[in-house]
């Protein structure tokens, strides 16, 4: 058995740990904030928030809806959420029938109402899927909010709304989209428990 030292892990630990805290201190807390406020729109209106990503990507996405459905407000008046990952059925179909670049695109075209929004989540902001569902939904009029990593990619200039973070690790490029919803949980939590209070 090949054996890793206490100083290597160390080493690496620190390592990560300072890189991801170089690049979470570089948030754009302007696009943050229109965010939010996007997002408060959409639980005013009752309008759906989507959304989609790759490998951990998708991952990210189902937890992220997890927390806007419910961690934002645990009593019921929370976000209408949907992460087009969740199902495989959908996905296996659609991308049998009509190709993997088309799995979210689609599902758009049945759910999606202009008043809604989509959040991708992307480290390279290239995959094929990813770019056809921000066409789709622009073309719908429905909103469009990225998280990427590296330089953005394609993706970068088609949403509306964009948190770049400029590092060429995947790893860290999925962190930050975790934070940042986090983040976005906490913000809308703390709002809406403050309207309740005013009432």
């Amino acid at each position: 058995m090949i054996g890793i030292s206490q100083s290597e892990t160390n080493s690496f630990t620190s390592n990560y740990i300072e890189l991801l805290t170089t690049v979470l201190q570089k948030t754009d807390t302007q696009a943050l904030n229109v965010v939010a406020n996007k997002l408060m729109k959409l639980i005013e209106q009752k309008a759906t928030l989507y959304i989609c990503g790759n490998g951990g990507s998708a991952a990210n996405a189902l937890h992220i809806a997890n927390d806007f459905t419910f961690g934002i407000n645990p009593s019921g008046n929370s976000m209408s959420v949907e992460a087009l990952p969740s199902n495989s059925a959908v996905l296996t179909c659609l991308a049998n029938d009509i190709g993997y670049e088309n799995i979210y695109s689609h599902q758009l075209i049945v759910k999606a109402k202009s008043e809604d929004a989509l959040l991708v989540l992307s480290g390279s902001g290239n995959s094929e899927n990813i770019i056809n569902a921000i066409l789709q939904a622009n073309n719908m009029g429905v909103t469009t909010i990225g998280i990427f990593g590296f330089n953005g990619g394609k993706a970068l200039e088609l949403v509306d709304i964009a948190l770049h973070f400029d590092v060429n690790d995947m790893q860290i490029s999925e962190d930050s989209q975790v934070i940042i919803g986090h983040i976005l949980m906490k913000i809308l939590n703390k709002k809406l428990a403050e309207n309740i209070s005013d009432e």
